[in-house]
């Protein structure tokens, strides 16, 4: 039998022990960083009423309307020509009107001049629609994770818009 002993080890099955292990530790700190959006507003001139005869200039029935050509456009912004007057048409019944007139926005002189310094633009173009992202400030950041497991934490002077995030994994796997 202790002759056997030997070959009996060599013809059984052999035993797989396959054993995953994995730690993984993730700290990350990022910031938002600034931005600007602007659209120029162009500019518009409307009017609208009941029981009212407008008058444009010498036209009657017209409104004034906004010039279009090269001399009247002063940095992208046009004039209007002629002023508009309304008349009550059928005295004693109800009349009302209604003038709107927005000005356009006018191309700045400094807008193709725009420049950056240490990171930030000093003067943006403000215009009629104008979104504006203050960009976070890092501050004094100090994070920590031992070898046990516990994360700190530690911001101080940040700014809008800085994420702190720390995760730990800790996998084993055994088939």
């Amino acid at each position: 039998m202790k002759k056997l002993l030997p070959f009996i080890f060599l013809v059984s099955a052999p035993a797989y022990a396959d054993i995953n292990h994995s730690i993984q530790n993730v700290v990350s700190v990022s910031t938002l960083g600034a931005s600007s959006t602007s659209n120029r507003v162009g500019t518009t001139f409307s009017a609208s009423g009941t029981n009212v005869t407008p008058t444009a200039g010498d036209t009657a029935n017209a409104i004034g309307t906004l010039d279009l050509t090269d001399a009247q456009i002063t940095n992208g912004v046009p004039t209007i020509d002629n002023t508009t007057s309304y008349a009550v048409t059928t005295a004693g019944d109800a009349w009302s009107v209604s003038e709107s007139f927005i000005q356009g926005d006018s191309i700045p002189t400094s807008f193709l001049a725009t420049t950056v310094t240490n990171g930030v633009v000093p003067a943006l173009p403000i215009f009629g629609d104008t979104t504006t992202v203050s960009g976070g400030d890092i501050g004094t950041t100090a994070m920590t994770m031992d070898s046990g497991g516990a994360m700190t934490v530690n911001l101080s002077a940040t700014g809008a818009g800085v994420t702190a995030q720390m995760s730990s994994t800790i996998k084993l796997e055994i088939d």
